[in-house]
């Protein structure tokens, strides 16, 4: 990284902290967010507005989207301190407030985060392509048909597209990639939304019930319903990359304001499109809801649309894997750059050129650990090929600890809030109420990865 970052200074104009000049602004922000919120989890929400029923799923989605924005809210304002000092990362924020050993916590919280984010991306992505060769199959040889594929190639084949698109160097340069991320996201998100609409048109009854889908004793519809909160609880958040984001953006206008305003817009959009999805597609299937909208055959034709809405999920979770890995890449490399300054391959840079393609920068250190990385999440996914019960767990190890309670505890620090004031108590009310959903979350969606794995 510090290599690069001499690089950019000679090539590019700087802040006033010395740092490369920053060019975002609040629409580059909003892409960024859209990108890495409107990901898998919009295709599990039919599914989890399914368990969860007329009443409390609609309740649900609405509840998480204002407990998000509260999240974004608090850890804007964290991104500079009060002398005006940059956090770049989440993780310095936790390091300047917190101390070092929550530091420490955190970071393998994030980190393990972001690296399962990615192995459900893995997971989605070749769900999305399977699709799409099932869908021609049925069109082929009729609804009936056996058309049984497995999703092992389709991993390989992402991993191998990820190896090379993890040498995009940093956040400053992937603001195209989020553009075109989020373009798709909203393409397969209104195809989802129209399939659900037409097929209610079509039954000409809106099905499914208050209490959501019967189960066989109250203790499995308990299992399932927490699944369900685990779902949505990784459908929302992403408070673990706002600061990237956030630094990201040109100044002024702060960067809070820009943040906040950008969350607001972002988060709207993202809600809209879940509740269409959501609801759209329980009351399209009712009990029968899938738990991938797109990809567990509620919807067979038109074929070609199914077709062209997975191509969408495929192209988007391209640039949604790398806005997640990024961090990750940042945090090892800038480690290993600090542990071993005078090592040749953690620091050395050298110029490759292509024919037909612009030379570029290769260090030794980003090749392999970012290589192996994508062979890892690869790796797993393929062990684990779970949508819904993947997407719960991770869901719910990430809502409470980063974010809702590293970002309340910041906020204390940062705005000097003394114990047992009103904004004291309220915001400690609402981390425990989190606390409590991610508890239940938890319990539920591992209950359903053993049965899926073991069952």
């Amino acid at each position: 990284m510090a290599v690069q970052h001499s690089l950019e200074l000679d090539n590019g104009s700087c802040d006033d902290d010395g740092h490369p000049a920053r060019t975002g602004t609040l629409w580059s922000c909003v892409a960024h967010i859209i990108t890495a919120v409107i990901g898998s989890g919009v295709l599990s929400l039919a599914w989890s507005t399914s368990q969860l029923g007329w009443l409390a799923g609609p309740i649900a989605l609405l509840i998480f989207a204002i407990i998000t924005y509260l999240s974004a809210f608090l850890l804007s304002d964290c991104y500079r301190t009060n002398n005006g000092t940059r956090n770049k990362s989440y993780m310095d924020a936790v390091r300047m407030y917190l101390g070092r050993k929550r530091t420490w916590m955190c970071a393998l919280l994030q980190n393990l985060s972001l690296y399962g984010t990615d192995i459900a991306y893995v997971i989605t992505t070749s769900t999305s392509m399977r699709a799409i060769q099932k869908s021609n199959c049925y069109h082929r040889e009729g609804h009936k048909a056996a058309c049984s594929y497995g999703d092992t190639s389709y991993m390989l084949l992402f991993g191998g597209v990820q190896v090379v698109m993890s040498q995009i160097p940093d956040f400053h340069n992937m603001e195209w990639l989020s553009v075109v991320a989020a373009i798709m996201s909203f393409t397969y998100s209104f195809i989802g939304f129209g399939l659900g609409f037409a097929q209610v048109i079509e039954n000409g009854r809106i099905q499914g019930s208050i209490t959501g889908v019967p189960a066989d004793s109250v203790a499995d519809k308990l299992w399932l319903a927490f699944q369900a909160l685990g779902d949505i609880a990784f459908a929302y958040p992403y408070s673990i990359i706002l600061l990237e984001i956030q630094d990201t953006l040109k100044s002024p206008p702060p960067e809070n304001k820009t943040m906040k305003t950008a969350s607001m817009i972002a988060i709207f959009v993202t809600t809209f499109f879940y509740l269409c999805c959501g609801c759209f597609g329980y009351a399209a299937f009712g009990n029968n809801t899938p738990g991938n909208l797109l990809t567990g055959f509620g919807f067979y034709e038109p074929y070609w649309l199914i077709d062209f809405a997975n191509a969408c999920i495929v192209l988007h979770l391209v640039g949604g894997y790398q806005i997640f890995s990024q961090p990750v890449f940042a945090f090892v490399e800038r480690w290993f750059t600090n542990k071993f300054p005078g090592s040749g391959f953690v620091n050395n840079f050298y110029t490759i050129k292509l024919p037909l393609l612009p030379s570029f920068q290769m260090n030794p250190l980003k090749i392999c650990f970012r290589t192996a990385y994508v062979a890892s999440t690869t790796v797993i996914a393929m062990i684990f090929p779970y949508f819904n019960q993947v997407l719960g767990v991770l869901g719910a190890l990430n809502f409470w600890p980063l974010a809702i309670y590293f970002p309340v505890e910041m906020y204390f620090v940062q705005k000097k809030i003394q114990p047992w004031t009103r904004k004291w108590v309220v915001l400690r009310t609402f981390s425990f109420f989190c606390l409590l959903v991610t508890i239940v979350g938890l319990i539920g969606s591992i209950q359903g990865l053993i049965s899926a794995k073991f069952g």
